[in-house]
């Protein structure tokens, strides 16, 4: 698990109490951007193949997405994975620009997506872009990992490119445009879908939610959807990645000790439209 995760658990499991009934408990007063929340207790997850595993299975139309903690999406369907902003080789560009980074960034990113790709076993994987952060970045052990990654993940890979990649073009793993697949619209950024029952799927915008206690603060990865869209956000799935807070239109499923947690809004927000 990547250290900034290890501590975020630590943090909510200081805020929310026990977790052995498979509920995180907030606290008596939290505020979300400035405003007071009303205490209240989150289910986690859902009961996958009769396990407790901490995803939590959302419904488009008749797409079925799983929500993963570790900031992916498992679509059963056509059996994909998707995620989003990688950017491996970060560290390297910044070194490269004198600022001392550590270089095992992109172990503590690509370790987890083996790890997933081991216990789902997707027929394809999808990065909606921002693979790699930029072209000096591509060492050539970066360059065999990618050429490779086809074969280590047992998957077909394919790469809709993402503004950092448009300047690192690896022959390797060639890019493509946005795409649909099934009843979604995949693309690195925002877009408006070609359909109007289309999801747009996207990342680049790094969601994040700001949670603020009496005396702590923290910031956690979410998945993000927009109806107005309609627009769900996938949570960056690079270690080393920064995040943009939601604003209040979107809601939220927070990315929490290894687990996803509904999050609820001051505002009432539109549901995910369910399958009949």
């Amino acid at each position: 698990m990547p250290s900034s995760t290890r501590n975020c658990c630590v943090s909510l499991e200081r805020w929310f109490g026990s977790r052995e009934h498979v509920k995180l408990w907030l606290p008596t007063a939290v505020e979300l951007d400035g405003r007071s929340l009303p205490s209240d207790s989150v289910s986690v997850g859902s009961c996958c193949r009769g396990r407790l595993m901490g995803e939590l299975v959302w419904t488009w139309c008749s797409e079925e997405l799983v929500f993963l903690p570790q900031r992916a999406i498992w679509r059963p369907q056509g059996r994909e994975l998707l995620l989003a902003d990688l950017h491996l080789g970060k560290a390297e560009a910044f070194q490269a620009h004198g600022i001392p980074i550590p270089s095992d960034a992109d172990s503590g990113t690509l370790n987890p997506l083996l790890e997933l790709c081991h216990r789902w076993q997707p027929r394809r994987v999808l990065v909606l872009g921002d693979l790699i952060h930029a072209r000096v970045g591509l060492t050539p052990r970066l360059r065999d990992t990618l050429r490779a990654l086809p074969d280590l993940s047992g998957a077909e890979v394919t790469l809709i490119g993402g503004n950092h990649d448009r300047h690192s073009w690896f022959e390797g793993l060639p890019q493509q445009p946005s795409l649909a697949l099934g009843q979604l619209w995949l693309s690195h950024a925002p877009e408006t879908s070609p359909q109007p029952d289309q999801l747009n799927v996207c990342g680049h915008l790094h969601p994040m939610t700001r949670l603020h206690g009496s005396a702590d603060r923290l910031r956690l990865p979410c998945f993000a959807f927009d109806p107005n869209g309609p627009r769900l956000v996938i949570p960056a799935f690079g270690e080393l990645t920064g995040g943009h807070d939601c604003g209040e239109r979107y809601r939220q499923w927070l990315v929490a000790d290894e687990a996803i947690v509904p999050w609820f809004s001051p505002q009432p927000q539109t549901q995910g439209r369910r399958s009949a």
